[in-house]
């Protein structure tokens, strides 16, 4: 069966930094769903493992052919469908063919099956477009199942698919799910959708420690994980305990030998000592007092970094944990209104029509709709950032947008510079201090925003709406989840759990959909 085989993989950044270090492992043909936080490099190693990086140290072997599916697809305007299969001039070649136009040598090499091989691929993730379709016509749903018919295509040995839901709605990750589910070559899927993952046939985690295979689906790698971190726990515990005692003898030997110093010097004062004998007590003294405190040192440092190792692994396995302020927001205030509404981008085409919604009080809302029924569009209203066209739109509270772009933030400066602009009252050692909360410590607060993987981005827009002093009343959220880790995930579901404010959600994610307890959805 076909293998790709890491073989001490490091690669590093154009600066320098290292991403992945020494890594050594076997994928086989079996479905994996490949799981880390953001920023460890999990799309850097599907761009390994296909050619298009090169690695600093060791190597990758990839038995068979592969294809890819990227996170994001952004197509030049004349781009089309046929494009994506790399079948253009084949389609032009057919048609001259059928036109009498073509020549005895072209009509030698055509491809006569090539278009209802093409209509089955498309029909296979439920696309239905003809092949010089334009991309940019597409909706970034429909450019991701295009994308992933183009990659089925030619039944590689190998899928490497990069978040293929990101875009995904729920139709259309069912579509791929079922798509995985009768695939029977390797499949390595860098996702953060749990739904997808308890599909796959094991989890591999590329972590700061390495990278590990784990047998079974989402969950079974969950309970797994759950016993790691009580592990790392009492290790932690046991470290510090372990100081503590070293401490208190330290401070027990210290004290005696400051007595038996002291007696000393008393029997010297009263004399009857020889001079030399004194001397040689003194030197005996000076040289015991000097090995105990080396020896006191060196355990010391032995027990900190036993402390900080254990630290470490919690830091690597616990998920991230966020507390939130009250948003003070009482039942029954009014905090949207909507009525008849009618809005779109191209007033000669609203995607929305006459949509009525009212929010009192510290409502859950999720918006749901296939791709391209206006679901972005309406939290655009809302935010303000779009005029009805028609209808009556009145909102008294105080919003805050978070797409999945993190449209938000400035990515020209840095993810403090950020907070301080959205909280001017904020001090030096507030800013860090809520973004630290996040897990920008110290100078990863003094990152610029552009340099940031899509998850470590939209976690700075988070960080920088949800740690000021005071929330919004109503927060909307636009696909929040899409580029998150899991752990990410984790925490942004705590954190809104805790959030006493309103929520307008627009989600394909069920499972979080659940977490944050949306009690209502309104189907566009």
């Amino acid at each position: 069966m076909p293998a790709i085989t890491l073989s001490k993989l490091s690669w590093s950044t154009p600066d320098g930094t290292p991403v992945l270090s020494g890594l050594d492992f076997r994928f086989t043909t079996e479905r994996i769903g490949l799981i880390g936080r953001n920023g460890v490099g999990k799309s850097t190693l599907l761009a390994l493992i296909a050619g298009e990086l090169r690695p600093a140290g060791g190597d990758v072997r990839v038995e068979g052919s592969f294809a890819t599916l990227r996170q994001t697809l952004e197509p030049d305007p004349d781009q089309n469908i046929a494009d994506l299969f790399d079948v253009r001039d084949a389609l032009a070649l057919l048609d001259r063919a059928e036109a009498g136009a073509a020549t005895i040598e072209e009509l030698e090499a055509c491809d006569w099956t090539l278009a209802s091989r093409l209509a089955d691929a498309l029909a296979e993730v439920g696309l239905t477009a003809d092949p010089d379709t334009p991309l940019a016509q597409l909706s970034g749903g429909q450019r991701t199942r295009a994308a992933l018919a183009a990659a089925i295509f030619d039944r590689p040995d190998w899928l490497l698919l990069d978040e293929p839901t990101n875009h995904l709605d729920a139709d259309g990750r069912e579509v791929l799910a079922a798509l995985l589910q009768r695939w029977r070559g390797g499949a390595i899927v860098v996702s953060h959708d749990r739904a997808l993952l308890e599909t796959m046939d094991a989890i591999v985690e590329l972590t700061g420690l390495g990278i590990a295979r784990y047998g079974g689906n989402w969950s079974a790698f969950r309970a797994r994980k759950d016993i790691e971190l009580a592990a790392a726990q009492q290790a932690l515990d046991h470290a510090e305990r372990d100081a503590a005692t070293l401490a208190r003898k330290t401070q027990i030997a210290t004290e005696r030998q400051q007595r038996r110093d002291g007696a000393g010097a008393r029997q010297a004062m009263k004399g009857g000592m020889p001079r030399i004998l004194l001397g040689r007590r003194k030197e005996q003294a000076e040289r015991s007092g000097g090995d105990a405190s080396r020896r006191a040192d060196r355990q010391r440092a032995e027990a900190e970094g036993a402390i900080a190792g254990a630290r470490a692994k919690i830091e690597i396995l616990a998920p991230l944990d966020i507390a939130l302020p009250s948003a003070q927001v009482p039942s029954g205030q009014m905090l949207l209104m909507l009525e008849d509404v009618t809005v779109g981008h191209d007033p000669q085409n609203p995607v929305v029509r006459n949509f009525s919604l009212t929010i009192s009080g510290p409502e859950r809302i999720a918006v749901t709709g296939p791709n391209g029924a206006g679901k972005s569009t309406l939290l655009h209203l809302v935010a303000g950032q779009l005029a009805p066209l028609a209808g009556r739109f009145h909102r008294p509270a105080a919003t805050a947008l978070l797409d999945q772009d993190a449209s938000l933030l400035d990515r020209n400066v840095t993810i403090a510079d950020n907070f301080a602009r959205l909280h001017p009252g904020a001090t030096r050692n507030m800013i860090h201090a809520a973004l630290a909360r996040f897990r920008f410590r110290a100078d990863l607060a003094l990152q610029r925003v552009e340099t940031l993987s899509g998850g470590q981005r939209l976690r700075a827009a988070l960080a920088c709406v949800l740690g000021g002093e005071t929330l919004p009343p109503l927060l909307l959220l636009d696909e929040p989840t899409n580029h998150l880790d899991l752990d990410s995930v984790g925490a942004i579901e705590q954190g809104l759990a805790a959030y006493d404010g309103a929520l307008l959600v627009v989600s394909h994610d069920p499972a979080f959909l659940d977490a944050i307890g949306i009690a209502r959805c309104i189907a566009l």
